[in-house]
């Protein structure tokens, strides 16, 4: 650990990679530091799992260049290996092997690391130990999924998206062994489209869209540089609005309407949300619905893109 302390966890320097129709990653520039949780935030389609298939040597970028923990794939390959813990977007393990002979397996991989019933007591599958992966929920194979990426002791963790279709509660479960390891001074890096998530998790985030890293910082600054501290959002049913009116309203940074209700950013809160219903009773349209709350992640891709995180 003394050696991972004295350099970043991971640099990426215009890293890019093309298909056929479509470029993937254009030209990002990344540095995880080491000992923090990093995350890559954007929609389907954004590039996140093509970099982090890159920094996980399992695609060859066109250009650019990948260092991890002060080392790289072309020279340092053998000793990458025994150092990364992966945890893939789909992990397709073998559905007859039990539990514990899934982790013994891939504990022979390694020099070093937590024995396979130490890595079950961790992701809390004790009562499955002797079960077949095949008869596992969701939720119980991604921890399994993560326990084979710890079996090596690792210095960087690599989790794309790892709770994608989990139910609140397993997805909770994870995050609770996630923040475990970093607590340990791990370096983690994690994709995600789940803002709650990566506002929890992690201490930095880059927002991707398009192949291109669009801003990157800790939640709470880019959640404080789009300049709102609240959203409000309102329906008045089928009435036609005058946005125009709705948006002199002091303190409102940006309105639009979406899918019937219309939002409204807003610097202050109890200023912003009388004016408003003194401009509708101008109007003379009826409120049928008002919710607020605070900005997040969510609110500075919608800033950033005119679109939601989870948009397809």
């Amino acid at each position: 650990m003394q050696e991972q302390a004295t350099k970043a966890g991971l640099r990426v320097r215009t890293l890019r990679k093309a298909y056929k129709d479509v470029v993937a990653v254009d030209g990002i520039d990344l540095e995880v530091h080491a000992g923090e949780c990093f995350g890559l935030l954007g929609p389907n389609g954004a590039g996140k799992t093509t970099t982090i298939e890159i920094c996980e040597g399992l695609t060859e970028p066109d250009s650019g260049e990948v260092e991890l923990l002060g080392l790289h794939w072309k020279t340092d390959s053998e000793a990458l290996r025994q150092r990364l813990g992966i945890q893939l977007q789909e992990t397709q393990l073998s559905e007859k092997l039990t539990v514990l002979e899934t982790l013994q397996l891939f504990r022979s991989f390694f020099r070093q690391g937590p024995g396979a019933e130490e890595a079950i007591q961790k992701v809390q599958l004790e009562e499955k130990r002797d079960a077949r992966v095949g008869s596992l929920s969701g939720g119980q194979k991604q921890r399994l999924a993560l326990a084979c990426a710890l079996v090596g002791d690792p210095d960087l963790l690599f989790l794309d998206e790892p709770t994608t279709g989990l139910d609140p509660q397993a997805r909770r479960q994870l995050w609770d062994l996630i923040e475990e390891f970093k607590l340990a001074g791990r370096t983690i890096l994690l994709t995600t489209h789940y803002m709650e998530e990566a506002e929890r998790l992690c201490d930095r985030v880059a927002i991707m869209d398009h192949g291109k890293v669009i801003s990157q910082g800790t939640p709470r600054e880019l959640i404080a540089s789009i300049g709102v501290e609240h959203v409000v959002e309102f329906s008045a049913g089928n009435t036609t609005l005058d946005l125009a009116g709705i948006g002199r309203i002091p303190g409102v940074r940006d309105v639009r309407s979406e899918n019937g209700s219309v939002l409204m950013q807003v610097t202050e809160l109890h200023q912003a949300v009388p004016a408003l219903l003194a401009e509708l009773n101008r109007q003379g349209v009826p409120l049928t619905e008002l919710r607020t709350h605070s900005a997040t992640l969510e609110d500075v891709f919608v800033h950033l893109t005119g679109r939601h995180l989870r948009d397809e």
